[in-house]
């Protein structure tokens, strides 16, 4: 039951491994000529990234950035977490929980802290502000190793948010996530409904291998998003077919090789970002990213993220199996939808029954919007989270 103080401490020892390593880097040269990203990541601009990693970027002031945020770190059902807990200085601030999902992490959120904390310093109305909560999901991040298989269980990890905001004496709180981070706001919905005051989530997306969205029917932006997720269906969903049935094989090689690891993430937003941006430190902040990266590099969450997603798409697809799209709601919290550019969801496929308590679109951002474009999140958060 105990919560202890968390200090971010990487080892120089470590620092210099990772230095080494991207100087021995061995890049494949039988590469065809003027490849672009349909086939991946291209070799000269992740040379640029990795030739900034290893030269510009600096990991000890990105650790003093991070060490900023008070961090802790408990056990629940013998699983180590990790999370940063910030209270604002307005007594009667709203608890919120934020669950980010892969490949991401606690660093996700870092640029919004302080608006949403102490929205009075930001030029905002101080009865908006949020006490919150920010944990590293299992096998990300500072919450590893992991002790055993099925963390990937998005109601256990669910359940352990409810122990975790039990713990810090939240009898009441609000959550949001997106990605995995969005499916366990959505069973803290229903699994912690008694003390859940209402959820909020980003993008949620129809299951990846299900059918192909029947555009027929549709028109501007969801065709557009229809589209985009049957293209997905069909090209995109490489990574996720690998994590979701040989995640050991594939660590082997995130563990391994950072270059491998920056190269792995790095496509993903490249892919899941602002339609309107063309690379991904175009998106997100460079430093950020990298930031991201080497957490995930100096925690060897490339592999333990990887079981996760292998755990949690057998919970996903097994709920999917058995669910009626006919069948009400189950009742729970209030929920709220925010769709950002890049994201898949269209109303009619994600909320049939027209059951969330609110859906907004927005022209930009895409599957990381406390990166790429905070200001919204923050005002959406605001706006939602005001009515309850």
């Amino acid at each position: 039951m105990s919560v202890h103080p968390f200090r971010i401490d990487i080892p120089q020892s470590e620092i210099d491994d990772l230095a080494s390593r991207l100087d021995r880097t061995r890049w494949p040269e039988a590469n065809p000529s003027g490849i672009g990203w349909d086939r991946g990541v291209p070799p000269e601009y992740l040379k640029g990234l990795v030739d900034h990693w290893r030269k510009e970027y600096d990991w000890r002031a990105a650790e003093s950035r991070l060490n900023a945020f008070p961090q802790f770190r408990t056990e629940i059902d013998g699983q180590t977490i990790h999370f940063l807990h910030i209270r604002s200085a307005e007594a009667d601030a709203t608890p919120l929980l934020l669950t980010h999902g892969w490949p991401s992490s606690f660093v996700e959120f870092t640029g919004i802290v302080g608006p949403l904390t102490d929205p009075r310093a930001h030029g905002a109305d101080p009865a908006d502000a949020f006490h919150l909560v920010i944990p590293s999901l299992p096998g990300f991040g500072f919450s590893n190793p992991m002790s055993r298989p099925g963390w990937g269980n998005l109601f256990q990890v669910a359940s352990a948010w409810k122990q975790l905001m039990e713990r810090l004496g939240y009898d009441r709180y609000a959550a949001h996530g997106s990605d995995a981070g969005a499916g366990v706001t959505t069973m803290l919905s229903m699994l912690d409904a008694e003390h859940l005051i209402a959820g909020h989530v980003a993008g949620p997306a129809p299951f990846p291998f299900g059918p192909p969205i029947d555009t027929a029917g549709l028109s501007g932006g969801d065709l557009d998003r229809a589209e985009r997720f049957n293209e997905f269906q069909q090209d995109g969903t490489g990574y996720l077919r690998i994590q979701a049935t040989r995640p050991q094989t594939l660590g082997y090689s995130l563990n391994d090789s950072p270059v491998g690891q920056l190269a792995w993430i790095a496509e993903k937003f490249a892919e899941w970002t602002d339609p309107a941006t063309e690379l991904p430190d175009e998106a997100v902040d460079r430093e950020q990213l990298l930031t991201l990266v080497s957490l995930y590099w100096f925690t060897q969450s490339g592999a333990s993220s990887a079981h996760f997603t292998y755990d949690g798409m057998r919970g996903y697809a097994q709920m999917a199996q058995h669910s009626d799209t006919d069948a009400p709601p189950p009742s729970g919290a209030p929920t709220g939808v925010a769709v950002f550019a890049a994201d898949h969801s269209i109303r009619s496929i994600v909320d049939p029954a027209g059951s969330m308590a609110s859906w907004t679109e927005y022209p930009h951002g895409g599957h990381f919007p406390a990166m790429e474009v905070p200001g919204l999140l923050t005002e959406e958060l605001r706006n939602f989270f005001r009515k309850w």
